[in-house]
């Protein structure tokens, strides 16, 4: 499903009182000419990525003059928020997450990169498309239905902390790569900062979902080894699954391309996922272009495969936390990520990388 034309509202999604951006950045009696402390320490946590974006653009060897133009787009996107904390009405502010990703992700392709993640992705796809047969193995194994499918939960988790925007992950990476059992293994404790994971796991066992929207967020192995796995096992039991996927790069979220291609090398040769059938599995371009999400701006192709969805899935702390947490809709939701900035932390009242499962049963 390609994305075309104008951009509309999700149509499960309730409206009324709906802001996409969870923290509240200002509040009305704040001065419109100044930045309020949130904004200030968002401004700066988009500051502190700038050094690994720069080295990513340099190493992109599909743009000439990347050295150059990776210099440009530090120099600028750092200019751009001294203005914003200056005064936060400049660049069509006041800034909220939105408006600072779209500003980063605008001032790149300005000076001349696309995907300056393409290189990383590809490599972390390939490394997760070899594990994917072992980790379904290992789902497959487990009996118990209710332990089978925390532990797929948790695989999630696991998959969602390969997150190059984060600065302390990007560096974490940089140094070591991570191994997927073993941070399925080291997952902080339960209770979670949010746990609604029994309540999640007991609607499940009614199995009253027949269709599920699948908002995927980060390439290699969040969307091969966490989302899949889910989706495999939702799929087993007759529903059909959706995933909707970014229209444009965006860090390193997996793109529609990208997906579509990712799963043809996962399927085998009569088409099933690890003995799966998929005739029930549809990839959506969502049309969005950003690693968080505004639902009221989405293509009108996952619009109308999304009409009479009854689970709709935010997945990764852009998509699931910093925008859309307090999301309401006509059906059942659940926002899944792994907290991996220390200000979403602190406004959660919950550890760093600790982890968030929201579930909102919707009540006719």
């Amino acid at each position: 499903m390609e994305s075309a034309g104008e951009m509309v509202p999700l149509p499960v999604l309730i409206e009324s009182n709906y802001r996409a951006c969870t923290i509240p950045y200002r509040f009305p009696s704040d001065n419109p000419k100044k930045p309020t402390p949130t904004e200030l320490s968002w401004i700066d946590l988009f500051a502190r990525s700038i050094p690994s974006f720069r080295k990513r653009a340099e190493a992109d060897d599909t743009v000439p003059d990347a050295s150059a133009k990776a210099e440009k787009f530090a120099q600028r996107y750092t200019e751009i928020l001294e203005n914003l904390k200056k005064d936060p009405e400049t660049h069509g502010g006041p800034p909220d997450c939105i408006l600072l990703c779209q500003l980063r992700e605008q001032v790149l392709r300005e000076v001349g990169f696309r995907d300056i993640f393409k290189k990383v992705k590809d490599e972390e796809n390939a490394k997760a498309i070899s594990l994917f047969q072992d980790v379904v193995h290992l789902n497959d194994a487990i009996q118990d239905e209710s332990e089978r499918f925390e532990n797929l939960i948790r695989g999630i988790f696991a998959g969602n902390i390969f997150d190059l925007g984060s600065a302390q992950l990007a560096e974490l990476f940089a140094k070591d790569g991570m191994s997927f059992q073993a941070s399925c293994q080291n997952l902080v404790s339960r209770p979670w900062v949010i746990d609604d994971l029994d309540i999640f796991i007991s609607k499940w066992g009614r199995r009253s979902w027949k269709k599920v929207i699948i908002f995927v967020d980060n390439s290699g192995a969040d969307v091969i080894l966490g989302i899949l796995p889910f989706a495999r096992e939702l799929l087993q039991q007759g529903m059909q699954v959706v995933l909707a996927a970014n229209d444009l790069p965006s860090i390193n979220d997996v793109t529609y391309p990208e997906l579509i291609e990712i799963i043809a090398k996962l399927k085998d040769e009569n088409g099933k996922l690890m003995g799966v059938e998929t005739s029930n599995l549809f990839i959506a371009n969502s049309g969005n272009d950003l690693p968080v999400i505004d639902l009221t701006r989405v293509s009108q192709e996952l619009a109308y495969i999304a009409s009479d969805a009854d689970l709709v899935v935010l997945e990764g702390m852009g998509r699931g936390i910093e925008t859309n947490l307090y999301a309401q809709f006509k059906c059942d939701a659940m926002k899944i990520a792994m907290v991996k900035h220390p200000e979403v932390a602190q406004f959660l009242g919950g550890r760093l990388y600790d982890c968030v499962i929201k579930f909102n049963e919707f009540v006719h």
